[in-house]
């Protein structure tokens, strides 16, 4: 019988961004024992396959794999660690945010499992990562600026996939059982967990079960940095897939729910104390005469609580509610035009709704004796149509054109203080309140994305491919509408880690990026020996969402969203070469990348925040039978540039070092890593302040990274 059978998508050459993990498509195939996907490990076989037949995207080949680092980590945004362009800013243990060439968090189109999941929190502790555990992601994939407009838009800095395992399906006639156990454990900060999968299938249903859990304490910084408060953790994932395919059709539906009943976050005023959410998806794949169809359908529920963990040391508590509700769809059709010649064509609509509300503090006349309402019934829905031509016109050149067209429209209703009575505590946010309760909330933006690119392979040795991205992102709900104006309610609104406070500006535009980029690609003609990329881009953003000072407030500052125009540029250069290949000795091979990116405020002058300084890694890989081991040294460069609009602060320079190795044997695999192998004392470029320290101690530093860590992961399949 044949059935779907879901294969790699080749990993390409492009200008913008490094894809970590290709794409899956459906194609017709014999079944042979079970239809399963390939696991995150990749290899790069573009030079293998016609050009056209190939999706045209923003990236250059790179690897994502799970190594024993990665795996004691329940933070999936540790799978894209030392890949190139690709950098994180810790946030919680759990909920790191990424950066693309230099753009960061919202900037990021962030989506799991097809769906671009909005962060229900003023201090952004639950991002789109942290619904998903490593182990249950099948691919994922990083694209920076120059996105193709299938990739999605409302956003500049590029695209963050995360795809979650499709079903295993049985031969005719024949029942599956299959799944796997893992268990991890990380020294520093004690932290341990487990997860594992079951699938049960035969030829046309599958149901699998995935859980995970995993929890850690603080951790301790390198050398004499000492404990690093409020980076404590504590989840739980649990998810049913049910899968269903008949011929050309498959069909996946899947209920999950996660708990996460605390999580420190050491660069944040407040922790969070609880966290849940429920979510729904559906997505249905099939080929016909015409072409393939991907539909996805999504409800999500977010109720999440904020308030102080016991190390920050605090006498009196301060809860902060959120609750968020997310829906939505996305219909893509890929039609094969004439030869060498494909149409996508595509739509979605984003519903994102929240409520953020504080309730009093008995006996506390700043924070009572009323409920804070924040955001009150926000809702941000988005409505986006795309088209998108691929068109091979020789066995070498191949271009790309789409147009996307993106309606954004928001609104609030009426907020309120902790208090309506008038006196100096809070005078200054009862009259914000009434200002901004008479005011026009609802704002809608049209905004049009454009991506085009040309790939050309002059010789066997060589790829080059150019492009040129206009992509458009509107404010968010806390951009758009955070309207306290006292310092203390002003902090609790910043997903930055910098200390400030932020007050949210209804009348701001959306940003537009402009993106230029080349990506250069030469590579052995004749295999895998060796291979060398580098891509050089730049980025003009016109009303780029950034801050000014408002106000003084203890050692940091009241600042408010405001436009202005800013540039960013960089190059970002990754090779490998294979140093031998034989039966006696294995293979062993070094890869390396470097990156350095610079971006710039042209209003005021400064320093954009969250710009990585230049930093790159060597790592020395060897594989002989079973086992396969790493020596890796990480290089970051001394943080001078820094946005001095925020106090942002500088950070000195350093080298860690790691160790890694993997044995496999029958349905059994060991890791075993050690991170920071001389515990050298360091602190994170991007992780701000140490805020919670700042409260236990009264001493402000910058935060400091993991000290040395012994990593081990065992996992058995069956």
């Amino acid at each position: 019988m044949t059935s779907i059978k879901r294969t790699a998508a080749p990993i390409v050459a492009a200008a913008g961004g490094y894809m970590l993990a290709a794409g899956l498509y459906p194609v017709m195939a014999q079944a042979e024992t079970t239809v399963t996907l390939p696991g995150l490990s990749i290899e790069d076989t573009a030079e293998d396959t016609p050009m056209g037949d190939r999706l045209l995207s923003a990236s250059s080949p790179s690897q994502a794999s799970r190594t024993a680092a990665s795996l004691s980590s329940p933070d999936t945004a540790s799978l894209f660690r030392n890949q190139p362009g690709v950098s994180t800013y810790l946030a919680g243990g759990l909920a790191s945010l990424p950066v693309i060439n230099g753009m960061a968090d919202d900037r990021v189109a962030t989506m799991v499992d097809g769906v671009r999941i909005a962060s229900g929190c003023p201090n952004h502790m639950n991002p789109a990562l942290s619904f998903i555990d490593p182990d249950s992601v099948d691919t994922a994939t990083a694209i920076a600026g120059i996105t193709p407009v299938s990739m999605g838009g409302d956003s500049t800095g590029g695209t963050i996939d995360v795809e979650r395992k499709d079903p295993q399906f049985a031969r005719h006639g024949k029942i599956l059982v299959t799944g796997h156990v893992t268990g991890t454990y990380r020294s520093n900060g004690g932290g341990y967990g487990a997860s594992g999968s079951l699938t049960v299938a035969n030829d046309m249903f599958s149901l699998r079960y995935n859980a995970s859990y995993s929890q850690a304490g603080d951790y301790s910084g390198g050398g004499d940095a000492g404990i690093v408060r409020s980076t404590s953790y504590l989840t739980y994932n649990h998810a049913v897939t049910f899968g269903m395919h008949r011929d050309n059709h498959l069909f996946t539906l899947t209920f999950g729910q996660q708990d996460t009943p605390h999580e420190g976050f050491a660069n944040q005023y407040m922790d969070m104390t609880n966290n849940r959410s429920t979510f729904v998806n559906g997505k249905y794949l099939g080929t016909f005469d015409w072409g393939e169809l991907e539909a996805r359908g999504y409800w999500q529920r977010e109720d999440h609580t904020m308030d102080f963990l016991p190390d920050r040391d605090k006498t009196t508590h301060m809860p902060m509610n959120t609750n968020a509700r997310m829906a939505g769809y996305s219909i893509k059709a890929t039609i094969p035009l004439a030869e060498g010649q494909t149409l996508r064509l595509g739509s979605s609509f984003d519903h994102s709704g929240l409520n953020d509300w504080w309730p009093p503090v008995a006996g506390s006349m700043m924070m009572g004796p009323d409920t804070y309402h924040s955001i009150n019934d926000g809702h941000r829905d988005r409505l986006g149509h795309f088209v998108e031509w691929e068109a091979a016109w020789t066995p070498r050149v191949t271009t790309l054109l789409g147009f996307r067209n993106d309606l954004v429209m928001m609104n609030t209703g009426p907020v309120s203080g902790y208090s309506s009575t008038m006196n100096m505590m809070n005078m200054a946010n009862i009259n914000a309140a009434n200002a901004f309760n008479a005011s026009d909330r609802g704002r809608t933006d049209v905004s049009f994305d454009v991506t085009a690119m040309v790939r050309w392979k002059p010789r066997r040795d060589l790829t080059i491919e150019g492009g040129y991205a206009r992509k458009t992102r509107s404010p968010n709900l806390y951009e758009r509408y955070a309207w306290g104006r006292s310092a203390m309610v002003t902090s609790m609104i910043n997903w930055f880690g910098d200390g400030n406070g932020y007050v949210g500006n209804p009348d701001l535009k959306p940003e537009v990026a402009n993106t230029a980029s080349i990506t250069a690609d030469w590579h052995d003609p004749n295999g895998d020996r060796w291979d060398l990329k580098v891509q050089p881009y730049y980025t003009y953003t016109h009303n780029y969402v950034n801050a000014q000072r408002i106000a003084p407030a203890g050692q940091f500052y009241t600042l408010g969203f405001v436009n202005h125009n800013a540039q960013s540029y960089g190059i970002n250069g990754s090779g490998n070469y294979r140093l031998w290949q034989n039966a006696r000795f294995g293979r062993g091979e070094i890869v390396a990348n470097i990156n350095w990116v610079r971006g710039q405020d042209l209003t005021n002058g400064a320093g954009l925040y969250h710009q990585m300084p230049t930093n790159g890694s060597v790592s020395l890989n060897e594989r002989w039978q079973n086992w396969s081991g790493r020596v890796e040294m990480t290089f970051v460069k001394a943080k001078d540039t820094v946005d001095w609009v925020r106090n942002e602060p500088r950070t000195p320079g350093y080298a860690l070092l790691g160790l890694g190795g993997q044995y496999h044997w029958r349905y059994v695999t060991l890791d075993a890593s050690i991170d920071n192998v001389l515990n050298q004392k360091y602190e994170l470029p991007l992780g701000g302040w140490s805020l919670a320290d700042n409260a236990a101690t009264g001493v402000l530093r910058a935060l400091p990274g993991m000290g040395r860590s012994f990593n081990v992961s065992l996992t058995a399949n069956f």
